[in-house]
Parts: structure tokens; C-alpha cells; sequence
């Protein structure tokens, strides 16, 4: 079975951030995405396509056997990666079919040690 959508040319995909207003309770259906056992962020992308429906009946296809759909895309450097799938729609526009993908993406760790700046006022106790 054939469970990867590929990027053959252009650029990497932008992934933007959908669980950004989780905290002030604004995400909608979106939060039913982001349930797991496992800590993940969930991202959404915008991709031109030339046959959108067949690609979600692609997907629709691996859901129902519960196989894992795959994005796969060359990142900047112009190594492959690839990211989940977990819902999909096509969309008809000026520009051509237009493939709308939300995909679960491992939470980016900072390599930056925190700097923490602590204050203690006039608390300097001399020992």
C-alpha cells in the first residue's frame, strides 16, 4: 500500500502551529487532533496539488486499515523527512486544487540553556 504523500518539487512546506491558542481555549475541533498518549504538536500546511480528491481517497484508504498516512518533503538542507498525516482536505481554488494537511510533528527541543535571571533584591543575607 502505497501510504506516502510526496513533495517531488518545491520548496519545504510551511507548518503553521494550530494548537497556539490552546492555552486561551480558542482551538476548536483541533484540540481532538492533538489527544495522545504521546506529547506531539500539530501543524497545518497548505500544498498545490493536481488531483487533491484522489490524494484523500489515498488517505481515506490507509485510515481504514489503520495504516499512518506520511507527508514526506525535503527539508531546507535538502534531507528527507517525513510527518504524519491526521486529517486531510482538498480544496478547489483560483490557483488549482489546493491539498490542506494537519500532521503531528515531534515538539522542537531548544538546544539553548534557559537563562533564568533571579532577583533577590534586598534579600542579600551575608553568611
Amino acid at each position: 500500500m502505497d501510504n506516502k504523500i510526496t513533495i517531488i518539487e518545491g520548496p519545504t512546506p510551511n507548518f503553521d502551529s494550530v494548537d497556539s491558542d490552546f492555552l486561551i481555549g480558542v482551538n476548536g475541533w483541533t484540540a481532538g487532533l492533538s489527544e495522545s498518549p504521546y506529547l506531539f504538536n500539530t501543524a497545518r500546511t497548505t500544498l498545490r496539488t493536481f488531483n487533491g480528491e484522489a490524494l484523500i481517497e489515498r488517505c481515506h484508504k490507509a485510515w481504514a486499515q489503520k495504516a499512518t498516512m506520511f507527508l514526506e518533503y525535503r527539508d531546507p538542507i535538502g534531507l528527507k523527512k517525513e510527518v504524519p498525516i491526521i486529517a486531510a482536505r482538498a480544496i478547489d481554488s483560483e490557483k488549482g486544487d489546493m491539498l490542506v494537511l494537519w500532521v503531528r510533528q515531534e515538539p522542537e527541543e531548544d538546544d539553548e540553556e534557559a537563562d533564568i535571571d533571579i532577583d533577590f533584591g534586598d534579600m542579600d543575607a551575608e553568611w
